[in-house]
């Protein structure tokens, strides 16, 4: 997944993007208003980091000029402004969601996971496609060539995760971060468990998909041939 943020103050835009970084996002960063502005128009970013008060260009236009151009990618305002009228004004122009400044890096990535699952939800009407393989998030149900299996909740979300991240491997603490947020205690071999219990469906199925472990990196799709 990669990520722009548009932040003019270094001291905060690059622990931000290190933190991005070390959950695997691809992170591009821009420090002024018509940088992040041109960045933000090439549509090659999954989601935008954008705040308010900037150099040369301020977030509100960064975002009127977006939306205008029929870009679709989720856009998370950060701003240290309180006032209800520019909370107001970013929603009503087009953001997603409004986080101010200070924040806790936690709420950030779970605001963004959020996004990043709703867009895939809505761009691919709940199903995601891999070979012959499709998952509908709506019922949840798997579907192989018109056979169809109901997955737990958590499995669903686990095999949304992977599809989403296509060939990226995925390792298993970002996987732990996104299904087990808030539940402390959570161990690696609820991980294992939930991709044999997938392994199993998916070859039940006879899925031409199967989850490949990266020893020691994480976890991937692949399309046998």
């Amino acid at each position: 997944m990669k990520v722009l943020i548009v932040e003019d103050e270094i001291a905060i835009s690059k622990p931000m993007a290190n933190v991005l970084k070390k959950h695997n996002y691809t992170v591009e960063l821009a420090d002024d208003g018509e940088t992040g502005l041109f960045e933000a128009l090439s549509g090659c970013y999954d989601l935008i980091l954008l705040d308010i008060m900037l150099p040369k260009m301020d977030g509100l236009e960064i975002l009127n000029q977006i939306r205008k151009a029929g870009l679709e990618a989720p856009i998370i305002m950060l701003t240290a402004r309180s006032q209800i009228e520019d909370k107001i004004a970013g929603l009503d122009g087009g953001a997603d969601d409004y986080l101010p400044k200070p924040f806790v890096y936690a709420e950030l990535l779970a605001r963004m996971r959020a996004l990043i699952r709703r867009g895939s939800n809505i761009r691919g009407t709940n199903a995601l496609k891999m070979g012959n393989l499709e998952l509908d998030m709506q019922s949840l149900n798997i579907n192989v060539q018109g056979t169809m299996k109901l997955l737990p909740k958590k499995e669903a979300q686990l095999l949304e995760l992977l599809m989403v991240r296509g060939q990226a491997i995925t390792p298993k603490e970002l996987i732990v971060s996104n299904l087990w947020e808030f539940e402390k205690d959570v161990m690696g071999n609820n991980v294992e468990y939930h991709i044999s219990s997938l392994r199993k469906k998916m070859k039940t199925l006879n899925s031409n998909i199967m989850i490949k472990n990266i020893r020691g990196v994480g976890y991937v799709l692949q399309e046998e041939k």
